[in-house]
């Protein structure tokens, strides 16, 4: 994208700086022209979606003006706060807020959405306060996704084995969260889920390499699989190839190798399947979470209809720290903007939102919390197909309107002055710098008012 054509601003590090959602005034949305030979387009959001929303619309409609707008004074969204510190090449994302559990015991200390946990250790600057005490023997983690596995794979990680990545420059993990990991006395982690192996969320790469995780070990239990060798056959060649690593690994003895590997391993991690969380448990005084009571369930019904229900058995399982990963979901933008709460989503027929006229919406607040970067960039390019048709059939508000200079004289008028690319250029160096005297790929920021410091504003 040429830089003549688009710009970014990040809002948030200044008091009262977020940008006034679309609609918040009746005029608010026909700031933007969307006369069909120099649009003027406003993208709300850096991560991938707004990115590769913005990407198609300039590649299709070069004389488009397209300005992305941020809440962070840092730019690309859960890319830069992605699952994985130590797979820089592989970042999730999502939507700005978590599924709760609602169970008794979910406000408990030493309970954290898996979404703050994530933005804890990869610098998200909403999450530097979380604190997470990782004093205890045991973590509960529920859920049974990429996500949980990931987190796992961090709490069990050997801190020496990360701090070999620094110098292999392969993470991007936060000093803070570094420090607070080499302190962790966490030796057991336990993934819950609601059904069976075959309804796993995670993908088979991510699940072999937690398999080979230095220095710990897998627990399944082979009761778990009792059966399941004929219906793995029937299923999908992908699911087939996770499933069946999943039933060698609880049923075969391991190699000579593997199994010294194992005996030598001072970390464990489980899949206790067929549980569905009822409370979170407090110590005896009342200050904090010390364990998670189950409701053991069994399947009915088949394929896309299997669902868990409770068998009226009751387990506990003793920890110190649970985190809750059972889905991310997105929030409402504003009052005016239709919105979906039970599904999270903006109502909306291929990214159009519906019976607003020049609104659309891309990534999960538009089809939910589901798919990888390759599906966003799709659904993202669709969306953009659509807002370029609909200006070509001249189906959008058309006349003269100010575009950026609108927002501009709204921002100066507050007072505001807004972080610019060229700001977060800057900051990038300075993270890279700083980042260098470590060996890591980058050290990032995570205080604002120390970004707003560097740039001098």
């Amino acid at each position: 994208m040429a830089s003549r054509c688009w710009r970014w601003w990040g809002l948030s590090a200044w008091p009262r700086t977020r940008l006034p959602p679309a609609g918040s005034t009746p005029s608010f949305r026909h700031h933007f022209s969307t006369q069909e030979k120099t649009p003027q387009i406003c993208v709300v959001g850096s991560g991938p979606a707004g990115f590769y929303t913005a990407q198609h619309l300039l590649k299709q409609h070069p004389q488009a003006h397209v300005d992305i707008y941020e809440k962070q004074p840092v730019p690309f969204g859960l890319v830069r706060f992605g699952v994985a510190p130590d797979h820089p090449e592989v970042k999730s994302y999502g939507a700005e807020d978590h599924r709760a559990l609602e169970i008794p015991g979910e406000e408990l200390p030493g309970v954290f959405s898996a979404r703050a946990f994530v933005g804890w250790y990869n610098g998200l600057p909403e999450n530097q306060e979380l604190e997470p005490d990782l004093s205890c023997d045991t973590a509960v983690i529920l859920g049974q996704g990429n996500v949980a596995l990931d987190v796992a794979r961090i709490l069990l990680t050997p801190p020496e084995h990360l701090e070999a990545l620094l110098l292999c420059q392969r993470t991007d993990i936060t000093k803070a969260a570094l420090g607070v990991l080499r302190q962790s006395r966490v030796k057991t982690v336990w993934l819950v889920g609601r059904r069976g192996p075959l309804q796993v969320a995670f993908t088979i790469k991510e699940l072999r390499e937690m398999i080979q995780l230095p220095g710990a070990r897998p627990i399944l239990d082979p009761a778990d699989f009792l059966g399941l060798q004929d219906k793995i056959k029937e299923v999908p060649r992908p699911r087939k190839r996770l499933t069946e690593l999943l039933f060698r690994t609880a049923t075969e003895k391991p190699g000579p190798e593997e199994a010294v590997r194992q005996a030598s391993a001072s970390r464990a991690w489980g899949l206790r399947f067929f549980r569905s969380p009822q409370q979170v448990l407090p110590s005896p005084d009342g200050r904090r979470a010390a364990g998670v009571r189950l409701a053991v369930t069994r399947l009915e019904g088949v394929d896309e209809a299997t669902r868990a229900v409770p068998t009226g058995d009751i387990e506990d399982l003793p920890c110190g720290l649970v985190l809750s990963s059972i889905g991310y979901k997105s929030r409402p933008v504003d009052p005016s903007v239709p919105f979906d709460s039970k599904l999270g989503v903006i109502p909306n027929v291929e990214g159009r939102v519906m019976d607003v006229p020049g609104l659309y919406c891309s990534g999960w607040v538009k089809r939910g919390p589901t798919g990888v970067i390759a599906t966003t960039m799709t659904d993202s390019f669709l969306t953009g197909q659509m807002l370029l048709q609909d200006l070509k059939a001249g189906l959008l508000p058309s006349g003269p309107r100010p575009g950026y200079a609108a927002i501009q004289a709204l921002l100066s008028s507050r007072g505001v002055q807004p972080v610019s690319f060229s700001d977060w250029e800057k900051l990038d160096a300075e993270e890279v710098a700083r980042g260098q005297g470590t060996g890591k790929p980058r050290e990032k920021l995570v205080d604002p008012q120390e970004m707003l410091r560097l740039l001098g504003h």
